[in-house]
């Protein structure tokens, strides 16, 4: 199925965005039927919530619970500003934006909407070339110029897929995170994903360790409900979460990439080399 271009607005006032998701409305919602999978979840105000295709910032909200906040909003403060919306002003308790110079022209390129009823999108500021609603073909290159690759390229974001998106543009997408990798910015500067992290407990890893925020969640359920470091794996063999390893193009579940070893926690493929089933 091809690729559509949706012009829109992006909006931030009496909502909650984080680094990796924002509210969007199409100039025209007749276009959200070219996309593959259930209609999007439209609010009142003909809003929907956008999934960020490809990326995983650190969370700032997830329940009751954050990643180290400091790096969790410098990414959400870089998507705004790449969508153009300033002046942004949050209630007393930073968890809601009270006001902002929101509902900024820009467009999202996508082809399907997720099970949760969310547009899996690129976004991008100001206008298309294309007329709303065309079909196109994606390449790396218009990737590339997405909000989703700079936030890779600025170490703001993780690089996490999911099945379905294609291999020429999954490979820009790591060759983005390489360059932040290399460079030691941001995240990279503080990730132990995969050199290993110590849990003594929940503050772990909302206040202290910077890891990929599909681990930190899985961690976080699995330590709100009692559970001890020592059976996470055994938590995670129970979920059978679905993964490829690119590499070896070899299937198998999350818990296999994933080591206990007395309170320490390590993942054993880097975040790039996974695709997630779902």
């Amino acid at each position: 199925m091809s690729f559509h271009v949706i012009r829109g607005t992006f909006h931030v006032v009496g909502y909650s965005p984080d680094g990796d998701s924002i509210r969007f409305k199409a100039d025209n919602e007749a276009n959200w039927d070219l996309l593959s999978g259930p209609p999007p979840n439209l609010n009142a105000r003909r809003h929907t919530q956008l999934r960020l295709e490809a990326i995983d910032t650190l969370e700032t909200h997830f329940g009751n619970l954050h990643q180290p906040l400091d790096l969790a909003t410098k990414a959400l403060d870089f998507l705004l500003l790449n969508l153009n919306i300033t002046g942004v002003q949050w209630d007393v308790l930073r968890t809601r934006i009270t006001a902002a110079n929101d509902g900024t022209a820009g467009y999202i390129i996508s082809r399907a909407v997720e099970g949760n009823r969310r547009p899996v999108s690129f976004v991008y500021a100001g206008a298309p070339p294309e007329a709303d609603g065309s079909a196109i073909f994606l390449t790396a290159a218009r990737v590339r110029q997405s909000v989703n690759a700079q936030l890779l390229e600025a170490g703001l974001a993780y690089p996490t897929y999911y099945q379905g998106l294609f291999p020429d543009l999954r490979d820009a997408l790591t060759a983005a995170a390489a360059i932040a990798r290399q460079a030691n910015r941001e995240i990279w500067a503080e990730d132990v994903t995969n050199s290993g992290f110590a849990v003594s407990g929940i503050q772990s890893i909302t206040e202290q360790h910077v890891i990929l925020p599909k681990l930190f969640r899985r961690l976080a359920e699995y330590l709100e409900n009692g559970g001890s470091v020592v059976g996470f794996k055994e938590f995670l063999a129970n979920r059978a979460e679905g993964v490829t390893i690119i590499s070896t193009t070899h299937f198998t579940h999350f818990d296999t990439v994933v080591e206990v070893n007395g309170n320490v926690v390590n993942m054993t493929e880097p975040p790039e080399n996974l695709i997630f089933a779902g």
